[in-house]
């Protein structure tokens, strides 16, 4: 039995004759996730990838057309690298050095060593640079806006701690609530998993929450929440409305609004006529229930969070600022359990005890070249318009001209929006390069697919971000058939480059493992803790670091402005931003406020709904899709989606039917799931289905599998963040009795038509 991780949790592993037997959870860990049986189920699957292929149409006449609809074939890993050194040399003397896309975007695998896109970044950095990503896609938007806020964009920090809600809060308003799936998970790792916990001693406490949400269970019933259904898109103007109430009541805290914030008469004077009637206009809460929750707000101790899935919309800036102004108004910012929270309960680490962060061990990326990076919500728009101009957080960028794209633990056809067009602007490259596991849509829809470890076959450290402890990740298995490790293959493309030294510096894993531990280890001495030497560490496990309860959130702020200001630039809190209105952007003024969306129930033809999708249940995004949990909560093989009972009503649509979703964009199929937890008008389904589109080949095509990103817009949330705006969508849905069968998960290699795998003359398939 060995113990490794994951970013769901920390398990034990038994093995037999090279075979995962069983696996068991840290005995540590109150509540071990399920989901750690999904990766041992799923490292002697079928669908692994067992050796280097090369596309068929790619390799005999470097055909674009066909990717994802075409044979593979087996080549050997001399072949291969080779291949790849040649095409990366070709491309960069043929189009330069941006012609290069690197900014592989995914959770990849758990590990400080073993970080996929760390591994290529560095690599590729070595090899004259990269065109690289900027944002991200969970909280792109709050990423864009908050440092001309706040003056920080550390959002998974900004969020008091579940101590001080259990000690100091009374009334906590949820926008977007704070499902206990996401708080499973947690990138490098979640070291117990105690969410429930928590809200049953809040609860205990006689803390009340309230989920303003189109979604009942988007919070536990275990805390006995008030439901407040809202429609999609509009949280902005039930904060306004929230606002003017406090305005009106003269409830507004404004010896806080004087000393510590700049801009609020700016936004005062645009209160006016955003009252709690015209909200409810807006957002369907009726107006004595929005001024009945700003009393109770202004006369509790209160915390007001927002999801991070809120700000995924167009004008999603907005929400994030206006939840720190509502805060504002209120006067607890910098007080214990007060304030705001952003993505409050997100990830399974950011709301627990923090310390001062610990030094982590961390793979050196080295310098890029290559100084373009590209909102990711805009990855489409790189693809199919290169040298358009971009206009992005005040300045104006270029479209580098892409023909390459090199992608090692990311999946770009669960991430962005509108698949169809990423699809189109797919086939324009000369050549995709993927490093994968298993034979998934980026493996099927590359021209080049080099077969990469599990975690559990390479030993690693686990570091997380808001963790005081290092854990030990043993390999448990030997490298399935051919499978390397990205940062071996590097390594030997590096040689081939010429400059290998540089890249592996003459080390092996555990070479670099004891390295990485040894520099991070110095500094964390550095700061006075006394870590384990590296020995000591690998033959316990774990190295454990004294956690001292940090400050509340700007407590050193509220205590002194002068001494700890902001780094904005008045050094308070910016309600209007000088800056941001300096930008001149129509679709984001210097404030926050509420802008009508292109798409949303007020403005919906007949029969239209507003489409919402969430973080899974049974998987970690697109991770684990195959595995039994997964398909488990399919229906009939689909992903389930979620539509009100009298929606469904009115379409024949009954619990359990194939269902197709549709809007200009494309269409996808899934199963019905009739339910009462959801605002009428608002369908809801998890993202991360393998993408499983009728012909690959061919944009817009629906897919058979249940991907909502099929049909969401990628149009940027504004032209301050260019943002993904995955919720703000409009679709029709209808019963259907003929949907073609799912394929998602068949096994490439002996499947005709989905690109059975056939040695070829003249090519080495040994």
């Amino acid at each position: 039995m060995s113990r490794t991780a994951s970013h769901w949790g920390v398990y034990d592993v038994d093995t037999e004759a090279g075979r995962v037997t069983g696996v068991h959870g840290d005995p540590t860990d109150p509540h071990p996730s399920a989901l750690v049986d999904g990766l041992p189920e799923l490292v002697h699957s079928p669908l692994r990838i067992d050796r280097p292929h090369v596309r068929e149409g790619w390799l005999r006449r470097r055909d674009r057309e066909h990717r994802g609809a075409e044979a593979f074939v087996p080549v050997d890993w001399d072949t291969a690298l080779e291949l790849v050194a040649d095409e990366l040399t070709r491309v960069r003397s043929e189009h330069g050095d941006e012609a290069v896309y690197g900014g592989c975007y995914g959770w990849a695998s758990a590990g400080r060593l073993h970080h996929a896109p760390s591994t290529l970044k560095r690599f590729l950095a070595l090899d004259c640079g990269y065109v690289d990503k900027v944002g991200n896609h969970s909280f792109g938007a709050a990423l864009a806006v908050l440092p001309h806020v706040l003056g920080r964009a550390d959002v998974p920090n900004l969020t008091p701690t579940w101590p001080e809600v259990v000690e100091h809060t009374e009334l906590v308003v949820m926008f977007g609530g704070a499902h206990l799936k996401n708080s499973a998970v947690d990138p490098g790792g979640a070291l117990g998993h105690s969410g429930a916990d928590w809200f049953d001693r809040a609860h205990a406490a006689g803390v009340r929450f309230v989920n303003v949400s189109p979604a009942r269970d988007d919070l536990t019933a275990a805390v006995d929440p008030e439901w407040i259904p809202v429609r999609p898109g509009t949280d902005v103007a039930l904060m306004l409305g929230l606002a003017h109430t406090l305005h009106d009541d003269g409830s507004v805290d404004r010896a806080f609004l004087a000393r510590y914030c700049d801009g609020y008469e700016t936004f005062e004077r645009a209160l006016a006529g955003h009252d709690a009637s015209w909200a409810a206009g807006v957002t369907g809460v009726p107006a004595d229930r929005i001024r009945d929750l700003a009393r109770r707000m202004a006369a509790h101790r209160t915390l007001v969070t927002t999801s991070w899935s809120v700000q995924r919309a167009q004008h999603g800036e907005q929400p994030p600022w206006m939840t720190v102004v509502l805060a504002a108004m209120l006067g607890g910012i910098g007080l214990p359990g007060q304030g705001f929270g952003l993505g409050f309960g997100s990830i399974r680490g950011n709301v627990l005890p923090r310390t001062v962060p610990v030094p982590r061990p961390t793979l050196p990326l080295g310098h890029n070249p290559v100084d373009v990076a590209v909102p990711v919500g805009r990855f489409a728009d790189l693809l199919l318009h290169p040298g358009e101009e971009l206009d992005y957080a005040g300045g104006r960028m270029t479209l580098p001209d892409v023909r390459l794209v090199y992608s090692a633990g990311g999946n770009p056809f669960h991430h962005n929006a509108n698949l169809n067009r990423l699809l189109t602007g797919w086939r324009r490259l000369e050549t995709v390069v993927v490093h994968e596991q298993f034979w998934n849509p980026p493996a099927r829809l590359a021209d080049i697919v080099l077969p990469a470890t599990t975690t559990l076959e390479r030993n690693d450290v686990l570091a997380t971000e808001f963790a005081p402890e290092w854990r030990a990740m043993y390999r448990v298995l030997p490298p399935y058939a051919q499978a390397r490790n990205d940062l071996d293959v590097f390594a030997e493309l590096a040689d081939r480059q010429g400059f290998g030294a540089a890249y592996h510096e003459g080390r092996d894993e555990m070479g670099w493992l004891r390295h990485l531990y040894d520099v991070a280890a110095d500094r964390a001495r550095a700061e006075g803790y006394a870590p384990v030497d590296f020995d000591e560490f690998w033959t316990t496990g774990r190295c454990d670091f004294p956690a001292p309860a940090a400050p509340p959130l700007f407590a050193a702020f509220r205590a002194d402005p002068e001494a700890h200001p902001l780094d904005t630039p008045s050094g308070r809190i910016q309600i209007t931003s000088p800056t941001v209105a300096g930008f001149r952007y129509d679709d984001q003024p210097g404030h926050p406020t509420w802008s009508e969306p292109d798409e949303w129930l007020g403005n919906a033809a007949p029969g239209a709904l507003h489409l919402l999708s969430h973080q899974p249940a049974a998987r970690l995004h697109s991770q684990l899709d195959p595995s039994s949990g997964s398909r488990a909560t399919k229906i009939d093989g689909r992903e389930p989606l979620r539509i009100a009972r009298a929606d469904a009503a009115a379409r024949g649509i009954a619990d359990g039917d194939t269902v197709r979703v549709w809007n200009a964009r494309g269409a996808f199929h899934a199963g019905a799931r009739v339910t009462d937890d959801l605002v009428p008008g608002v369908l809801s389904i998890a993202t991360g289905a393998w993408y499983d589109p009728a012909d690959p080949a061919v944009p817009g095509t629906p897919d058979k599998h249940g991907t909502p990103n099929v049909v969401t817009a990628d149009s940027g949330s504004s032209r301050l963040g260019q943002a993904p705006v995955a919720q703000t969508v409009l679709v029709e849905v209808e019963k259907v009795l003929d949907a073609p069968a799912v394929t998602a998960f068949t096994d490439v290699r002996r499947a005709a038509g989905q690109g059975s795998i056939q040695p070829s003359t003249g090519v080495d398939c040994r």
